[in-house]
């Protein structure tokens, strides 16, 4: 008998409300959508909570609720989560920021929150700078890189450190940069505060003189000014899957708080040539990698983008027309897996409102399919009929376990 494995497909933001502009159906009802539908027939459907009932979830506390980890108790800030999924290395002790290149005016008021929305060239020879600047506080040093455009990490090394501090970055335009500051009265957090606010104006330094900014100007573009700093973060003290559930994984994803999530909790990460996180990335590609990483792991999670961008930018059709995208990708998983022998799981990580464009507490969609599921009524994929199936209501740190027992990786509780 072939051993039993399990792919879990999170499609970020998918689910959603009623929307006017849909007839007050949800995107999922509104899209054409034969595989999912197929997945919930065959398969036993619910909804579930990521992580209790009315909370919007980031998808950094949804994605560790979704792998078996109670957000509650592990979550440690993003910083370090979106550090680890950009390929810079974290280790225990460290504090680690997401930034933003931005543009401010004499006073500091922020004009530009993502500079422009800063090309890829620009950002990293100005990011290739900042790594020049010496930080004078003893026993400290910093890490700084270019992610994505106006997206960048910085990490903070030393003896000594708090993630307990506020953010400089006011999140908006029209408002000053602010000091970062201790949210607490420890040693640690006044001196992390102090490191980040001297890095801040020493950056700002660098950045003003820089002859891209000077550039970009010449060119009538906004000049990246400014470093913002938000999220402060530390490793989440979580054990492996691997130690948990003695099982191999992996993770196809593109967006780095995803791909840090997943190497945080001791899966390998999977690169796919276009594979972007955005509206146009390669769905059929990331199906292949999924499909060619099930031959050597018990399980593969492959995390979608695209669907949480259209809600995002409330764009209600573009929605329904990503999920119609991702149903041709569970297509191809369908078609080049063994059901006999794997189980599907089909799910979101929160709900995004294409109405408001923001996460909400709202429940989400789930379905499994694969050998031996316990088959419920419900014939169609999405919000509404999936709340009649027979996993009714759950969490979303209910998921993994219930995969893992399908698997027999679970262990009995008791005599």
């Amino acid at each position: 008998m072939p051993s039993l494995k399990a792919v879990l497909v999170i499609a970020d933001g998918m689910a959603d409300r009623p929307v006017k502009e849909l007839d007050w159906k949800t995107p999922l009802e509104f899209a054409r959508k034969p595989t999912l539908n197929r997945i919930a027939e065959t398969g036993i459907c619910g909804i579930l909570d990521p992580i209790a009932p009315g909370i919007p979830p980031g998808s950094d506390t949804a994605t560790l609720a979704l792998l078996g980890y109670d957000a509650v108790k592990t979550y440690s800030g993003r910083g370090a989560l979106e550090a680890l999924g950009s390929n810079v290395k974290v280790l225990p002790g460290d504090v680690a920021f997401r930034c933003n290149f931005a543009t401010v005016n004499q006073n500091q008021t922020v004009l530009d929150r993502r500079a422009g929305r800063i090309e890829n060239r620009d950002s990293q020879k100005l990011a290739e700078s900042l790594s020049q600047v010496k930080l004078k506080t003893p026993n400290a040093r910093f890490l700084f890189k270019s992610t994505i455009q106006h997206r960048a990490v910085l990490v903070i090394r030393g003896p000594r450190l708090s993630a307990n501090i506020s953010d400089s970055d006011p999140g908006t335009t029209g408002e000053k940069v602010m000091d970062a500051k201790p949210l607490d009265d420890s040693p640690e957090a006044k001196l992390t505060a102090r490191i980040v606010n001297t890095l801040t104006r020493e950056f700002h330094k660098c950045l003003t003189s820089h002859p891209v900014n000077r550039e970009r100007v010449k060119r009538g573009l906004p000049p990246a000014n400014m470093i913002l700093c938000r999220g402060a973060g530390t490793l989440p003290n979580v054990k492996s899957l691997a130690h948990i559930y003695g099982i191999k994984t992996s993770c196809v994803a593109a967006t780095p708080l995803v791909r840090g999530v997943c190497r945080a909790v001791g899966m390998k990460t999977i690169d796919v040539q276009g594979a972007t996180g955005t509206l146009q990335t390669d769905y059929l590609a990331k199906a292949r990698a999924t499909v060619q990483a099930l031959r050597s792991n018990d399980f593969v999670l492959l995390h979608i983008k695209a669907t949480d961008v259209a809600s995002h930018d409330s764009k209600a059709k573009q929605k329904a027309e990503a999920i119609e995208k991702l149903d041709n990708m569970l297509n191809y998983l369908i078609e080049h897996v063994d059901l006999n022998s794997v189980y599907l799981a089909v799910t979101a990580d929160h709900t995004t409102s294409s109405a408001t464009g923001n996460h909400e507490g709202d429940p989400v969609p789930i379905a499994i399919t694969g050998p031996s599921v316990r088959r419920d009524s419900v014939k169609e994929y999405d919000e509404r009929s999936c709340a009649g199936g027979g996993l009714h209501r759950i969490r979303g740190v209910d998921l993994m376990p219930i995969l893992m027992n399908l698997l027999g990786k679970t262990s009995k509780f008791g005599a």
